[in-house]
Parts: C-alpha cells; sequence; structure tokens
C-alpha cells in the first residue's frame, strides 16, 4: 500500500514577509512534489515590500485572528470548540492561566486541522508559531513539529522552559546550524533525538554562478538595518577604505529600526559620495545588484539582548552567485565561511580587520574567483533547497507512521 498522501499546514508568525524567503523556498519545493501546503499567519503582514516568489506559491493563506479584546470574548466558544477537539477540554482543566490569543488561534487553526484534514502541522520559529502549533497539535491529535532559526532561541526573553516544552513535545524539531544543536544541547541539557539539523534550502536553479573576476570595485550589504547585521562596522570600514585612498561604492539594501542613525553616521564619516543606503528591493533587482557587487558583506555580531543572525539566506545567494563573501564568526557562518577558502572571516565589532579584507578582494580578482568556486560547491553540498526538504518530508512521514501506530 502507498503511504498516505501528506497534507501540511504551515504555521508562521506573519505571511508573507520581505525577509523570510527561506520559508517561501520550503514551500515551493514541497509543491513541486505535490505535497499539499496550507499556510497560516498568526498576524497580517506589515511590510511594504515582498519577494517576487511569493506570486509562485499555491497554497491558501489564512490569518488566525489576532485581536486582543476578540480573543477574550471568543473565549465563551470554548466550550462549543470542546466538543470537537478531544484535547481542548483537558488543556482547559489543567491550565488556569492560558494566554487567550494564542489559545484562540491554537483552536481556530486546529478546527481548520479537522476542516481540510491536515495531517501535521509544521511552524518555523520556536515562539509563538511554535507554541500556538503545539497547542493546536495538542487539541486536534495531530502530530506537530517545527524549525528553530535564530532569535526564537537565542534572544534574552526566550524561556529555557518554555523550548524545552516545545522541543519534548514535538514529533520532531530541526534547527539550521550545527552551531544550534551545539547552543540547545548546553542550553536544555539533554535534547531530543528529534532534533535535526537540516541547512535552510535554496533553488539552485535559480542562482547560476558568475565569475567576479572583472566586476566593478561595489560593497554590497543586504538585510534588516538592525543592530545584529553589524552595518556599522561597514561604513566604519567604509570610512577607512576612504582614507587609504581606495575606489569603490558601497551600496546597503534594507530597512529596519536603525535606517535613520546609520544615515546620519554616513554624514558623520564623511562618506555619504560613497555608501548609500537604498532601502529595500525586489528579489530580482536583489540579485543582478549581487551579481555586479565585486564582494559581499555581512558583519554579523551578537546585539547587547542575544539576537544574533543565524545563516541569513541572502548571505547564501550571494555565494551562489559568485560574489565572495566576508563575515564574522557568529553563530553558524562558519559552518559556511572558512576563512581564505571559500570567503574571508573576520572579528566582531573589528572595522580595521573588516576594511583590510574589503581591501584585500576589491584588488584581486583572481583570490575573489577562487573563493567564489569553492563557495559555490559548499552551497551545491549543502544547500539545495529539493534535497533539504526531501529530509522535511522523510520526517513528517515518520510522525504520521509513528502517531497511527
Amino acid at each position: 500500500m502507498s503511504a498516505p498522501k501528506q497534507h501540511i499546514g504551515y504555521v508562521v508568525k506573519r505571511y508573507p514577509r520581505y525577509s523570510e524567503t527561506f520559508i517561501v523556498n520550503e514551500i515551493l519545493s514541497h509543491e513541486r512534489v505535490g505535497t499539499k501546503i496550507d499556510i497560516f499567519s498568526l498576524r497580517p503582514p506589515n511590510d511594504t515590500h515582498f519577494q517576487d516568489i511569493i506570486s509562485q506559491v499555491k497554497a491558501s493563506v489564512h490569518y488566525l485572528p489576532y485581536n486582543k479584546h476578540k480573543a477574550d470574548s471568543w473565549l465563551n466558544m470554548m466550550e462549543q470548540w470542546a466538543i470537537k477537539l478531544p484535547g481542548l477540554r483537558r488543556y482547559l482543566s489543567d491550565n488556569l492561566n492560558h494566554n487567550a490569543r494564542e489559545l484562540l488561534q491554537a483552536a481556530v487553526l486546529a478546527e481548520q486541522v479537522q476542516c481540510l484534514g491536515i495531517t501535521h502541522l509544521h511552524a518555523h520559529f520556536a515562539t509563538d508559531p511554535a507554541e500556538v502549533t503545539r497547542l493546536a497539535a495538542l487539541f486536534s491529535g495531530v502530530p506537530y513539529s517545527f524549525t528553530a532559526h535564530a532569535v526564537d532561541i537565542f534572544h534574552e526573553s526566550t524561556c529555557t522552559k518554555d523550548l524545552r516544552e516545545k522541543f519534548s513535545d514535538a514529533a520532531f524539531s530541526i534547527t539550521v546550524s550545527d552551531y544550534n544543536l551545539g547552543y540547545l544541547q548546553q542550553r536544555l541539557g539533554k535534547i531530543p533525538s528529534t532534533i535535526h539539523r537540516i541547512y535552510n534550502g535554496m533553488d539552485l536553479d535559480q542562482f547560476s554562478w558568475q565569475s567576479p573576476l572583472q566586476r566593478q570595485p561595489e560593497i554590497l550589504g543586504i538585510g534588516r538595518l538592525v543592530e545584529k547585521k553589524g552595518y556599522r562596522y561597514l561604513i566604519d570600514a567604509c570610512a577607512i577604505l576612504k582614507q587609504k585612498g581606495i575606489n569603490f561604492r558601497c551600496r546597503i539594501i534594507g530597512m529596519g529600526s536603525l535606517s535613520q542613525s546609520l544615515a546620519q553616521q554616513i554624514i558623520d564619516k564623511n562618506v555619504q559620495d560613497m555608501v548609500a543606503l537604498t532601502g529595500p528591493l525586489p528579489q530580482n533587482k536583489i540579485r543582478l545588484a549581487i551579481q555586479s557587487a565585486a564582494v559581499f558583506v555581512a558583519p554579523c555580531v551578537i546585539a547587547e539582548d542575544g539576537n544574533r543572525d543565524g545563516l541569513p539566506t541572502v548571505f547564501l545567494e550571494a555565494m551562489a552567485l559568485g560574489t565572495p563573501c566576508i563575515s564574522t564568526d557568529v553563530t553558524g557562518i562558519p559552518e559556511v565561511i572558512k576563512h581564505q577558502k571559500t570567503g574571508y572571516q573576520v572579528p566582531q565589532h573589528d572595522a580595521e580587520s573588516l576594511a583590510v579584507a574589503i581591501a584585500a578582494l576589491l584588488v584581486d580578482g583572481q583570490q575573489r574567483e577562487h573563493l567564489s568556486r569553492r563557495a559555490r560547491q559548499l552551497i551545491e553540498e549543502n544547500f539545495d533547497v529539493d534535497r533539504n526538504t526531501a529530509l522535511i518530508r522523510q520526517q513528517f512521514s515518520y510522525a504520521s507512521s509513528r502517531e497511527s501506530a
């Protein structure tokens, strides 16, 4: 007999989001092999720009009720839901101090699971999405899993007890780097054997390698303008390069809470003739920007609140497209940036070292090409989205078979 067809409910905090193309890539890869997907978003989108590939997603998108006041009033409906949802009454009797919004969203999600015939729930991020998914799985009786990324496990506000509960209750869980696995082992003590390291994947057919040998001296940074991205150090490094008389241009593409302070820093450092903040761009223009740059710089740091990057997707895209990368030793980045093999690695918070590394690559086209070829090989070996999502679907199947056993 053939295995029952999978119908997966993907649960995310907001959909769509400009910066979360890794989730879209994953969903598209599932859809290419015929897996049925429904997307559930805890909140409405709040970005002003979105990536082009979102239009390729076939999955229906459902927005769960979010308004807090509405959540309080809807608690009156819990008795009705408890008749249809086997785990809800038991949960309510054991948990008197529940969060009204999460409980409401979980109940609505559980009802949708039953109505749509969803066989498995999978959340991205170990925060609200994983908690609502955990409750919905408990209420509806289907297995659940989630992917843990970066801020959801590193931020100072993350509760260790809550994390341990989510990992323990999940049919399986995923994290996106070996560094994360080690961190979770240290933080949680003994971690379940059902946690797997699966890298975020990319559709490599969409990212053709091009030689960086003859490119103009352009420096490129792409990402949200927030502390953990470290762009203040890139601007400082550009000021050093200017003082040394090095010819270059620098573009930083993105938006975020530090937009104004970074713009002021550019003026204060007197590099406004060489450094530009361009705001967000759609995926096709980002790809062209990467392909024209001589070097991609991601000077990531650990923020004061513990927030830090995992493996930014755009960083991997640059490596796939042939643009040599410079970054730091934050989290899982050394798993892909191997110093002087697949890129350059510099210390965090060190504008001087960053400037030296940038200058070296701006003037040495042969080294740029050497690094970029090795980087492309590493990406092909570890980050092919179809290969990596096949591993996820395998875990979906294992979870379903255990549930029916």
